[in-house]
């Protein structure tokens, strides 16, 4: 006897799929329809500029006054800007070029501002590049003689009477790059135009970077000099105040939320970025737990995060023989080796280089390679006495375990690591 078809056929998988798509519309509906604790979350973005900057009067008043000469008509000097991270060095750059535009155009007088990250735009093809784009000509991302490049910038920017003042953030990251060539054209670019004045406001975190510059660049680069100095925790609560109140609907914020991530970004040299991604973090935190209010909990649990993140990115960026040398750290730990010594992981980095076919360094290499991941807060390397038998290095991984492998398991030299067992032979 047969059975007959059943009246509706079940697909498993379009079952599977449709459960899945519910699931997703069940998440976004939700966060549509959820109590929104951001009413702006771009005012705690870096990039943005507020109408004002608390804390930085002597700042403000000092770049304005080097660059007004620029409403007359006059080519203001060329400033080096200096201070550590996040304090506030390229926001205020940025603001001081936004009221001289608006300015110049209030009293007829044509002002253009260009900003570069230099971090990025690294290569003297790719900031001369840029800077011709910016004034309208069409230069390819690659394939031109540099010769070629300048020309078509200088041609541009001459096309009319202004002032144009160029904002170079990260500047030391371009010269370690790609020396000093462009700017030792760019210092001297007014001798080459008629109608139009370049001055340039470098930025930089490292005092030092001038003294690998051409003694010519560094007279005509560093004309003025500012410094800014790091926010102290009541400086960075204002900062944290004014930009709260543009970012956050009224009252979601306990009052102990803004002190906190005051204080541990103070202890971060008072930076200023760290405190935003701080406040702007816990707020998406709170948000995914579905909070009413945002908390000193979830301040904490965002101040973890973004250690975790940066670790997981400083990570990323070491050189090859590091994230092997990483690695063999990693299997040890795994492994549940007491004491990790320089001695041991060097046997085991040694094996990782052979199984990925690399050259390995010298062990005392490898010695100032942990002194490096050390002085980064990967890794913890403790001197120890043996007595008699000298000292020796411990060395302990400082990061999760899990998220670290992984990240040096993306490099595409390194995936087959992922299949390399440690054998059981016995380290010395």
């Amino acid at each position: 006897m047969v059975c007959p078809e059943p009246l509706f056929q079940v697909d498993v998988e379009e079952l599977v799929d449709m459960e899945v798509r519910n699931s997703f519309a069940r998440i976004f509906e939700s966060f549509l329809h959820r109590q929104p604790l951001f009413k702006n979350k771009e005012a705690l973005r870096h990039s943005y500029t507020p109408d004002e900057l608390p804390h930085r009067e002597e700042e403000i008043n000092a770049l304005a006054t080097i660059l007004a000469p620029a409403l007359k008509g006059e080519t203001p000097s060329n400033i080096l800007i200096y201070g550590k991270s996040g304090t506030g060095k390229t926001i205020v750059s940025k603001f001081i070029c936004r009221g001289l535009r608006e300015t110049g155009k209030k009293y007829g007088v044509p002002i253009s501002t260009v900003y570069l990250n230099c971090e990025v735009t690294d290569t003297q093809y790719r900031v001369l590049a840029n800077l011709a784009k910016h004034f309208g000509e069409n230069v390819p991302f690659t394939g031109w003689p540099t010769d070629k490049v300048y020309a078509a910038f200088k041609e541009a920017v001459d096309e009319r009477r202004q002032n144009v003042i160029i904002i170079l953030d990260e500047i030391d990251r371009l010269v370690s790059k790609g020396g000093d060539r462009v700017l030792y054209n760019l210092t001297r670019i007014n001798s080459e135009l008629q109608r139009a004045r370049v001055s340039i406001i470098g930025i930089s975190n490292n005092l030092k970077f001038t003294s690998y510059l051409d003694t010519r660049v560094q007279s005509s680069l560093g004309e003025e000099e500012i410094i800014f100095k790091p926010y102290n925790a009541k400086q960075l609560e204002d900062i944290l105040k004014q930009r709260a109140e543009l970012a956050f609907e009224p009252g979601v914020l306990d009052e102990y939320v803004i002190p906190l991530c005051a204080a541990l970004a103070a202890r971060e040299h008072g930076d200023a970025r760290r405190a935003l991604d701080l406040l702007r973090v816990s707020g998406e935190v709170a948000e995914r737990e579905n909070a009413e209010i945002i908390t000193e909990i979830h301040v904490r649990k965002a101040n973890e995060k973004i250690e975790r993140d940066n670790v997981v990115e400083a990570v990323r960026t070491l050189p090859t023989q590091s994230k092997v040398l990483l690695y063999a750290v990693i299997l040890l730990e795994e492994r549940g080796t007491k004491f990790i010594t320089t001695g041991k992981i060097y046997q085991v980095y040694k094996s990782l280089c052979r199984a990925v076919s690399i050259d390995s360094l010298t062990q005392r290499r490898i010695s100032d390679l942990i002194s490096e991941l050390d002085m980064l807060g990967i890794l913890n390397s403790t001197v120890i006495s043996k007595g008699r038998y000298g000292r020796t290095r411990e060395i302990k991984l400082e990061v999760p375990l899990k998220d670290i492998k992984r990240v040096v398991e993306e490099d595409i030299r390194l995936r087959s690591l992922s299949k390399f067992t440690l054998t059981q032979t016995r380290l010395i």
